[in-house]
């Protein structure tokens, strides 16, 4: 059962459908996506059952990772896609067989309105979720991608996300992170970059792994050999408008030197190197 709370539920909108897609310009050919950008839900949802302070935490979206994407947008006058739902109503980032796809506890908060939805106990609520907002985000990625490819260009594919500074107690001592599977084309020119600013903390695959099987940069980046990375941002360091600035231009300079880089448009696949997070 949907729990509606419309007095206290975070902000609603499907009028544009459930994803945020800003175009780019012809010559542009890297694709910046951003899974948790929002921490809003459709119209229905109220709050999930959920407090609405919750929606205000980590575990709702990735605080600061779409100001950032935006900018970064701006500056390549590169295509975007952005979710436009919190991760509490269904996780961009997952494979469709994944059992957090939809979470149940997160950090803590159970989820009362997930409680049921999964394919076993309430499948018409979760197919529901997959097909009116997990797909096409899915799709949408793919159409921007297929947009580059039929200009003649191999795309580059860069996700935005942000981390907490501290878990279950214990501060985190980077300040980004560079998360990649596969092929380490982009997140080699990224480390090297970080490397060359100097004084900053930067985690390779920390605090999280960046080998899911079935994750966004899986399905779009590693099955087609497309160049891509997902960096990973101190929550703290982009909460507000200065950091957004600061971060969005220090990662211009960056992909800046790594699209100029000719094996980062290329088409490569490489060798399996594991199918799930540890």
């Amino acid at each position: 059962m949907l729990t509606q709370s419309p007095d206290t539920a975070p902000s609603s909108h499907d009028r544009d459908g459930p994803c945020e897609i800003i175009r780019g310009d012809q010559s542009c050919a890297l694709l910046l996506i951003c899974d948790h950008a929002s921490n809003a839900l459709p119209p229905g949802y109220g709050t999930l059952g959920l407090p609405s302070t919750e929606f205000h935490r980590h575990i709702a979206y990735d605080i600061g990772a779409a100001e950032v994407t935006r900018r970064l947008a701006r500056h390549f006058g590169a295509s975007a896609v952005l979710g436009k739902y919190s991760r509490l109503l269904i996780d961009l980032n997952r494979g469709q067989d994944d059992p957090t796809l939809v979470m149940k506890l997160s950090d803590g908060a159970i989820i009362p309105a997930n409680r049921e939805a999964d394919p076993f106990r309430d499948a018409q609520e979760f197919q529901r979720r997959v097909e009116h907002y997990y797909l096409p985000y899915h799709r949408a990625i793919a159409g921007e991608l297929s947009a580059i490819r039929a200009r003649g260009e191999v795309p580059v594919i860069v996700s935005v996300h942000s981390f907490t500074p501290s878990w279950r107690g214990k501060m985190r001592p980077w300040h980004a992170a560079v998360l990649w599977d596969r092929d380490d084309r982009l997140a080699r020119v990224l480390f090297g970059e970080f490397e060359k600013e100097g004084g900053l903390t930067v985690g390779d695959n920390q605090p999280y792994p960046g080998y899911l099987r079935g994750d966004t940069l899986y399905q779009h980046g590693t099955v087609h050999g497309f160049a891509h990375a997902l960096i990973e941002i101190r929550q703290d360091l982009i909460a507000r408008e200065e950091g957004q600035a600061e971060w969005a231009a220090r990662l211009q300079r960056y992909l800046e030197a790594a699209l100029a880089h000719g094996d980062m448009h290329e088409i490569r696949h490489f060798g399996s190197r594991t199918d799930r997070r540890t």
